[in-house]
């Protein structure tokens, strides 16, 4: 097998993110359910920019964001996604070149515009999403070029292109190509009412072998096996799983193999500014720890410090070099 061309190769939902705070008032006043994601059509778009506070726009997208990790500690690392040719594809385009990740899927030329999701952040820190796909729900198989998946180690993708049928078929196309190239596949829950639309899809991707590393918070992993006993969840997903890892907040991680079940603390922090991004910086320390050969503990340390650095701003991209504290923290 050739030396893959990348380390962690992202799929997912372009979007260019919209941040602003809000009390709790505003999430019952408007319908959201605090800490979720709901996908929305254009008018419910407009109407809740229209009615939110000034916003900063910072592109994300959850596997954008954990690559965009993978890159700032240093890893060489390539990203999937559609926008369309519009200021905030541009937007898009330009940030994600910026932080030194590979982009070249093409912007569509016509079609809906660029995806936004608009983030309600609480005075808890804890964020609440509106989303809008746009052009990021044409994502098609032919988009998929089995040749780049096969030149990345790591293949990870976001349980969010699960919504549009035509990113689904995008998703199983990288997957058989990244095995078919013996390449490892990974996967995000990315939120407990993604997993309450799909959950059986999502276990028979995990029991089918279909995907080697299942990432996932708890109030996914309750989801996931609708149960709220977590040894019992655990116990469930060992079975079911090659490899997980099932985050906690501030109660650090659980890494999940058949060898074992290892519980790892989180990193200590200042103040809990915003929870955006979390997970998927989470992710992004824990993919470059496997591409580096690193044992599962030192994975793990390497996910909780990514998570804690991106929780002590705004925004779910990192704002300090992750290599930088990775080797401050004698973690590379």
């Amino acid at each position: 097998m050739s030396e893959p061309r990348y380390d962690v190769l992202g799929i997912g939902n372009a979007i260019v993110d919209v941040i602003a705070r809000a009390d709790e008032d505003f999430l019952v006043a408007h319908g959201m359910n605090k800490g979720g994601m709901a996908l929305i059509d254009e008018d419910r778009a407009e109407a809740i920019y229209r009615a939110m506070g000034s916003g900063v726009e910072i592109s994300g997208g959850s596997a954008a964001n954990t690559i965009v990790g993978c890159a700032s500690f240093g890893a060489r690392a390539a990203f999937v996604g559609k926008v369309k040719n519009d200021e905030l594809g541009n937007i898009f385009a330009r940030d994600i070149r910026a932080a030194k990740v590979a982009f070249e899927t093409p912007a569509a030329k016509d079609g809906p515009s660029t995806a936004r999701s608009y983030i309600l952040v609480t005075p808890d820190g804890e964020r609440t999403m509106n989303t809008y796909l746009g052009a990021a729900q044409n994502l098609y198989a032919d988009d998929i070029d089995p040749r780049l998946i096969a030149d990345a180690a790591i293949t990870y993708l976001e349980g969010y292109l699960w919504d549009p049928s035509h990113a689904k078929e995008a998703f199983k196309k990288a997957a058989k190509a990244a095995h078919d190239a013996k390449r490892m596949v990974a996967l995000t829950l990315s939120d407990a009412f993604c997993v309450d639309r799909y959950r059986d899809e999502f276990i028979q991707l995990v029991r089918s072998k279909t995907v080697d590393l299942l990432f996932a918070n708890e109030a996914e992993l309750h989801s996931l096996y609708q149960t709220s006993d977590f040894d019992g969840a655990i116990a469930a997903l060992q079975k079911d799983c090659r490899l997980a890892v099932v985050t906690r907040s501030e109660k650090g991680c659980v890494v999940v193999s058949p060898n074992g079940i290892e519980a790892i603390p989180a990193f200590p922090v200042a103040r809990v500014v915003d929870t955006t991004g979390a997970g998927d910086l989470f992710a992004a320390g824990f993919l470059f720890g496997l591409a580096r050969n690193k044992d599962h503990h030192v994975c793990a340390r390497l996910a909780a410090l990514a998570a804690a650095e991106v929780i002590q701003h705004i925004g779910a991209r990192p704002e300090s070099s992750l290599q930088a504290l990775a080797a401050q923290h004698g973690l590379i």
